[in-house]
């Protein structure tokens, strides 16, 4: 194994490296190895690695997910989506449909188009539309919902600029300060020891504009399939917005998430957006581990 080949692909922004497990069933991942192929300046470049193993039925593949910073034990929504697409150009599953298991747990999706993937979410496991989070100077009113992932939602209107001046609130998604509060609620006490990955968001329109600071990358990133889901959300519980919710990420893709909701029960949610696959490529086993 001394040549590993892998492919590049991205999720609405969100980038992967995507290797198959078939065709390397004896490569042992560490924290130290995708922290390495993860970084930007000394390795491949990514927001996260996926590994994608074939299955036995019902499944048609399995998925591993690790943060960029090695970490694992998540779902990455737009990571979900990439796998998709990944097996099929792979070969790994032969219907547009497939069924797959991630961390122990069962997703499915579909192929809509060429560039274009779903994948469908399991129920949240916690869902809380109104809480406080102090930080920043101030107290601030947010959402909690975990989609797999878990994820404070704040709609930067209910952020001051100056916590001494209430009529200082953020109008501007594009100059909001996403990584210094971000990082400082991605840390906070009440989301220990797990921590959370924090959306900001602002209403145009019909539209939600969002920008996410995710923990395990420790940064932003150009967008957040979970976080996007829970966006929608907030969104709709919080504002009103109608399913299905359209999300305008940071790269500028759009995010299409899509559930029923009935005396506030959830079902059928869904994320769907572009996927395409960036280039294919050989690493040197021996720089890595």
């Amino acid at each position: 194994m001394e040549k590993i080949s892998f492919i590049k692909m991205s999720g609405a922004g969100n980038d992967f490296v995507v290797i198959n497990n078939d065709t390397f069933p004896g490569l042992n991942l560490n924290s130290s190895s995708i922290k390495k192929l993860c970084d930007r300046r000394n390795g491949i470049g990514a927001d996260g690695l996926i590994t994608i193993a074939s299955s036995s039925k019902p499944y048609d593949f399995l998925m591993r997910y690790y943060n960029a910073d090695g970490t694992t034990g998540s779902l990455c929504g737009n990571g979900a989506r990439c796998a998709i697409r990944f097996a099929k150009f792979s070969k790994i599953a032969g219907n547009k449909f497939v069924k797959f298991l991630s961390n122990d747990k069962e997703y499915s999706g579909s192929i809509i188009s060429e560039d274009i993937t779903k994948v469908n979410f399991n129920i949240p496991s916690k869902f809380n539309m109104d809480i406080t989070v102090s930080a920043a100077g101030q107290n601030i009113k947010s959402s909690f919902i975990d989609t797999g992932s878990p994820h404070v939602i704040i709609n930067i209107g209910d952020v001051l600029k100056d916590p001494s001046d209430i009529s200082s609130f953020y109008n501007d998604l594009n100059t909001f300060p996403v990584f210094k509060l971000g990082k400082e609620i991605r840390y906070h006490n009440d989301f220990s020891p797990a921590g959370a990955n924090v959306n900001f968001i602002q209403i145009i329109g019909n539209k939600v504009h969002i920008r996410t600071y995710e923990r395990g990358v420790e940064d932003e990133t150009l967008s957040c399939g979970t976080g996007s889901t829970a966006s929608a959300l907030a969104a709709h519980f919080r504002y009103n917005l109608k399913s299905p919710v359209s999300l305008v990420t940071r790269g500028g893709d759009t995010l299409t998430v899509d559930f029923s909701a009935n005396n506030g029960i959830i079902t059928a949610l869904s994320l769907t957006g572009p996927v395409k696959i960036v280039y294919t490529g050989e690493f040197l086993y021996s720089a890595f581990f």
